[in-house]
């Protein structure tokens, strides 16, 4: 068997068990009825989780906490944090914080 055969076995079968353990989620929770402290604490997960993979890209350069103004990182989060505050648009919170980003790594 080829490497590239072996690898989209693979992932296939990584997709397949994904997709099973995602939709035995979705069919278990369809036919139990959750508390509700249990629905309010799950609001909660995906803003947690976003925050654990942002604030790492955008706080911590080379091994090291970046706080400052010569992070061009930070000060795009900063942007987009306001424009998705004010405008509640993903897209616009998206293109905001693109385009700072680009423009404060360029005058960097």
């Amino acid at each position: 068997m080829s490497n590239t055969t072996l690898l989209w076995i693979t992932l296939i079968a990584a997709g397949l068990i994904t997709y099973a353990f995602r939709l035995s989620f979705i069919l278990l929770l369809g036919r139990i009825q959750l508390s509700p402290l249990v629905q309010r604490a799950l609001r909660f997960v995906p803003p947690a989780a976003l925050t654990a993979i942002i604030f790492p890209e955008l706080l911590i350069r080379d091994g090291e906490l970046a706080i400052g103004p010569n992070n061009p990182r930070l000060l795009a989060g900063l942007f987009a944090i306001v424009v998705a505050w004010r405008t509640k648009s993903i897209l616009w919170t998206i293109v905001v914080g693109m385009v700072t980003l680009w423009l404060f790594q360029w005058l960097m």
